[in-house]
């Protein structure tokens, strides 16, 4: 039986018949024995990705959106103007055709003075809460890991067609939201999200809240998704970049949607 029949494969290296070789030197017994012995060229030497570089490259992104927190946190007036600026930076690293280190870290350093200080703001006004989000937010990504690499989760066509149709609505209700916020058309501190649903105390913030956190939760079965994908595939090394990239930005989500979600019911209590 051939080999294979892709043209990629018809290379004497792969040993395809009817191909001539260049014969090999002459060598020693111990210098076939040291040939032979030497360990297989793991994703370093090829310069593959690997879930071992992945996590490396996720700490340092993480360690560099944990130092702009700090900062955030004991100035929390630059909260709003880095979120302005991580958020021209998220676009350019989404679209961006091959990941680049500098971008991704210098996203990962403003994202962090911005969640720095909306959590130095919120923190004034409901003590306790950042840690309350904090253990929410691991709780989840320690529960959606391990369901993930349990084969409990995974990505499918129909819910990321769903996933994504929810989440084109939901930004289109955020950017309405603070519009209205911005432009008094409404007197609720997080705008629509503080009115009460017609006939009922429960603000719509905590039900918008709990499918925000629900669509947060399987963006990050997307995000493991890629990373066995990629690993799987042989993805380029760089491509791990783009891998902390996604989990960064789908763990800030996560946060932000717990720390607004806690806050309303606080606030509503």
């Amino acid at each position: 039986m051939a080999l294979s029949s892709n043209p990629a494969f018809k290379n004497a290296a792969f040993g395809n018949g009817g191909v001539k070789t260049a014969s090999a030197p002459n060598m020693s017994a111990a210098q076939l024995d040291d040939l032979y012995g030497r360990p297989a060229a793991g994703p370093a030497e090829t310069d593959r990705m690997s879930y071992e570089d992945t996590i490396v490259k996720t700490t340092i992104t993480f360690a560099i959106l944990l130092a702009g927190a700090v900062v955030g946190w004991i100035i929390p007036i630059l909260a709003l103007p880095a979120a302005l600026i991580g958020f021209v930076l998220a676009l350019v690293n989404t679209f961006k055709k091959v990941p680049s280190r500098g971008l991704i870290l210098t996203y990962a350093a403003f994202e962090g003075v911005f969640v720095g200080g909306i959590s130095y703001i919120f923190e004034n006004i409901y003590e306790g809460i950042v840690v309350q989000a904090v253990l929410a937010t691991l709780s989840v990504f320690v529960v959606t890991l391990l369901l993930f690499a349990n084969g409990k989760v995974r990505a499918s066509a129909k819910a990321t067609k769903i996933f994504l149709i929810a989440a084109a609505g939901y930004a289109l209700f955020s950017l309405v939201n603070v519009g209205l916020m911005l432009f008094g058309g409404t007197t609720g501190a997080f705008g629509l999200r503080s009115e009460n649903i017609p006939g009922t105390s429960i603000p719509f913030g905590l039900v918008i809240g709990v499918l925000a956190v629900v669509m947060a939760a399987y963006s990050l079965v997307l995000d493991f998704d890629t990373i066995q994908r990629g690993v799987r595939n042989g993805a380029a090394r760089i491509y791990g970049w783009q891998a902390a990239f996604g989990l960064i930005t789908t763990i800030v989500w996560l946060y932000v949607e717990f720390i607004r979600l806690i806050a309303i019911f606080r606030g509503n209590n």
